[in-house]
């Protein structure tokens, strides 16, 4: 990795950042639309997806760009060899079109399949996540670290729920074994911050099915701060751990092995 990618992806977030707060609350309401008729965009996600990946191809023409709102080529991502930049322009749409502050910018710089840089802006709270490979977790200027929670009965678990409403059934069971076993349970509604939350304690665990922009970012946060991140199903063969998507778990050590036998014995309920 340059030297230089670090810096310039968190100076791009904060920029990508205060261009969100500023669409939010200028004089123009937001324009709203429905991507495959059930996920909600604002036309500020499309201006800060071309605002990031135009600063990124200024400066590093030769990397290829995975970025949620331009028509993203998902083909072969698990192999991909060299340069990718993954982007979520703003990771919490509806909570960002509704006025809430549950709303973040995430850039991830990989090489050869393995994420090397990544940032979480929340510009709504000044909250800037941060983390390069071998290096640690920030927030801010500060370090970060995992929460020391042992206890599932005391652990603040987080989750969220998908846009189309198919078969809820193991959604329902496992979010009733979590709420019986464990202190309560949170649905903020941005992947990427849930994740860096567990990365600084905030919350004890976070579970969801996800895309790859929602977590490629804030999994090398957690990582860095020390949490454990992996998936409470088996990982399809051929299938990079980094950039598998569903039955993501991330807890700290003593957490992880609870949380992962607590939703698969809800999964096995007849």
């Amino acid at each position: 990795m340059h030297a230089s990618i670090p810096a310039f992806t968190r100076e791009l977030a904060l920029a990508a950042g205060q261009l969100i707060v500023q669409e939010r609350n200028g004089h123009t309401s937001l324009q709203t639309s429905f991507k495959d008729g059930v996920e909600l965009v604002t036309h500020a996600d499309v201006k800060a997806d071309e605002f990031i990946c135009d600063a990124i191809r200024k400066a590093y023409p030769g990397h290829r760009i995975l970025a949620e709102e331009s028509a993203p080529d998902m083909r072969d991502l698990s192999s991909f060899e060299g340069s990718l930049w993954i982007i979520d322009p703003i990771d919490g749409t509806v909570n960002y079109a509704h006025g809430h502050y549950q709303s973040a910018v995430s850039i991830a710089y990989a090489e050869n399949g393995r994420v090397h840089c990544g940032v979480v802006c929340n510009p709504f709270v000044n909250e800037t996540f941060h983390a390069v490979l071998g290096q640690g977790a920030w927030l801010n200027d500060q370090p970060i670290r995992v929460g020391a929670q042992t206890q599932l009965s005391r652990a603040i678990v987080a989750t969220g729920f998908p846009y189309i409403k198919g078969d809820m059934t193991p959604l329902v069971r496992r979010l009733a074994a979590v709420l019986e076993q464990c202190a309560d349970i949170r649905r903020l509604g941005a992947a990427s911050l849930d994740i860096c939350w567990v990365a600084m304690g905030r919350l004890d665990a976070y579970y969801e099915n996800l895309s790859v922009w929602d977590f490629a970012a804030a999994q090398l946060i957690a990582r860095e701060a020390g949490a454990r991140y992996g998936h409470f199903k088996p990982v399809p063969e051929g299938i990079s751990e980094e950039f598998h998507h569903q039955n993501i778990l991330v807890a700290n050590e003593a957490l992880y092995p609870l949380m992962h036998e607590l939703l698969n014995r809800a999964d096995a309920q007849v």
